[in-house]
């Protein structure tokens, strides 16, 4: 057995994770850091990509036994569902975590997205408000690194600019500009955490267009940054290294965290604090693992909350082709999006959406351009005339993709399988999903919204995807509050039955909005690292 002692143990690598770990490190804190995945050499995963016959989010990264995820391809790998929907987003395991694979957009929460059951009667307010959060929102935004246009309303408030000018827009961007000028959709560009310039020690955007699922030259923030960050400061990394069990005492704090390896070895890691940042599934997967006669249901869920209240972002996909030629497949995958359905009086009834412009045409509904050749030949194309037909057609691909927002529901949730286990005897996640009625409404509001403005390019072969698809966004399961008894954590993302344990993630959020993740999550580990650091002093004056 070979244990691990520090000050703070963090369980998992991804954003929060590595961010949380930065901080504490940079405090003085002794900082472990327990990740199940291996670390990531970016050229071979980026090779691995380029040869890969399915080429999905999760095709450069390696899997094994001891370090499973779930594929966008297989819904029912890893994960066992039980639906009545199939949930589609994934996650990877590795140093960085998801980060590797993610599209680098960090749009803020509005405002209203606090308070939906005190603006619209709808599901919860969080207890804290936009204006609690805002400085944090500034302060990861500087950690990332994200390029954004800093005059620009994209309704909420700023107390200071981006850290850097906003990635160019497309032609296709600005094609989409003049064509909704004067309507009610306004095309405003999205702020992302990718290099517009040389910053970090990591060069500018390169425009390969690979951005999910991999950055090929560091453009795009990914949490290694901040783990090697860290790890200068003097936090110890020890990767394939998988948390299975948290265990208590009779005083309800936490006394460790068990490990295995594949190798073979285990033990347990041990501190004055323990913080799970393990993703929105595997934390819940690995609080409900630690069932014991103190825990009988599962550690920090007392209130019964762990693992429910699961939200995405159900996707409606659409595209079309345009009259003329508008350039696509160029860039990043997407640099602008149509910001301002995202709030108003309609969220009492359906959701709200935020669209995203996508520079990658119809790849992700087809396949193409590599599926065209194939289209096209079928319709008995050869040589100059295929080549014609292919150049045509594939500058004329249009793509829009549609962000709703999913009320949390208490059956909507993570639980464990009673049948398949992993190597090292924890359950596979179960998961029970249903869309729900909500997002539906905004679905179908979604589609009449692309045809509307796909008729303002003069488009045709517009095309619907016929179900919703899965956004990578993978939230709650152990939401925020005041209450113990409808909650898993405080404000300060402390779990209210164990004084020594903090969750941070999207899986604290107690509602869903229509913006990516991501920066929130960051933004919630920055404020909650100095209740952190007060607690891991506290702790030890109390075992002196």
């Amino acid at each position: 057995m070979t244990d691990i002692e520090a000050d703070a143990v963090v369980v998992g690598s991804g954003f929060a994770g590595a961010l949380l770990a930065d901080r504490l490190a940079g405090m003085g804190v002794r900082t472990a850091i327990l990740e199940a995945g291996p670390r990531v050499d970016r050229g071979a995963a980026f090779e691995t990509f380029l040869g890969a016959a399915i080429k999905t989010p999760e095709s450069p990264y390696s899997r094994t036994p001891a370090a499973d995820f779930p594929l966008s391809h297989d819904n029912d790998h890893w994960y066992r569902q039980s639906g009545p929907d199939r949930f589609k987003s994934t996650y990877i395991k590795a140093v960085g975590g998801t980060s590797w694979h993610w599209l680098g957009t960090c749009v803020r929460y509005l405002p209203s997205d606090f308070r939906m059951q005190s603006l619209f009667g709808r599901a919860v307010d969080w207890p804290i408000a936009y204006d609690d959060l805002e400085p944090f929102y500034t302060e990861a935004e500087l950690e990332l690194g994200v390029a954004g246009d800093s005059a620009e309303d994209l309704g909420s408030p700023r107390s200071g600019p981006f850290p850097m000018p906003p990635v160019p827009p497309t032609w296709l961007d600005g094609v989409y500009g003049r064509a909704l000028d004067g309507t009610p959709w306004r095309v405003q560009l999205t702020p992302q955490a990718r290099n517009s310039m040389a910053r970090d020690g990591r060069p500018a955007c390169c425009g390969s267009a690979t951005c999910i699922p991999i950055c090929p030259v560091a453009a795009k923030y990914d949490a290694t940054v901040h783990v090697e960050r860290a790890v200068a400061k003097g936090a110890v990394l020890h990767e394939r290294t998988t948390a299975t069990r948290v265990e208590t005492g009779a005083d309800g704090r936490v006394l460790g965290v068990r490990f295995d390896r594949p190798d073979g070895s285990s033990g347990i890691a041990r501190g004055q604090v323990y913080v799970l940042a393990a993703h929105a599934v595997e934390t819940p997967r690995l609080l409900l693992h630690s069932r014991s006669e103190r825990a009988p249901t599962g550690v920090a869920n007392r209130s019964d909350q762990v693992g429910r209240n699961l939200m995405d972002h159900p996707i409606q996909l659409s595209w079309a082709l345009s009259g003329t030629p508008v350039w696509p497949y160029r860039g990043p995958l997407s640099t602008s999006g149509i910001e301002n359905l995202r709030d108003g009086a309609f969220r009492t009834r359906r959701s709200a959406m935020r669209i995203q412009i996508s520079n990658d045409g119809w790849s992700w509904p087809t396949g193409a351009p590599i599926s065209l050749a194939d289209t096209l030949s079928r319709r008995g194309l050869r040589g100059t005339a295929l080549r014609r037909a292919m150049a045509d057609h594939a500058a004329r691909h249009l793509q829009l993709a549609a962000l709703t927002e999913q009320l949390p529901e208490p059956e909507n949730r993570v639980t464990l399988d009673e049948r398949d286990r992993d190597p090292y005897g924890v359950p596979l996640p179960r998961i029970h999903y249903r869309v729900g009625r909500y997002s539906r409404a905004g679905l179908s509001a979604a589609r009449e919204v692309h045809d509307e403005i796909f008729t303002r390019l003069n488009a045709t072969e517009v095309r619907h995807g016929e179900d919703f698809e899965g956004a990578g966004h993978i939230i709650g399961t152990t939401r925020m509050g005041d209450d113990p008894l409808n909650s898993v954590v405080d404000s300060d993302l402390r779990c209210h039955d164990h004084p020594n344990l903090f969750l941070v993630g999207a899986g604290v959020f107690p509602t869903g909005s229509t913006a990516n993740p991501t920066l929130t999550v960051a933004a919630l580990a920055l404020r909650a690292a100095d209740a952190v650091a007060e607690t891991v002093s506290l702790q030890a004056a109390a075992n002196v």
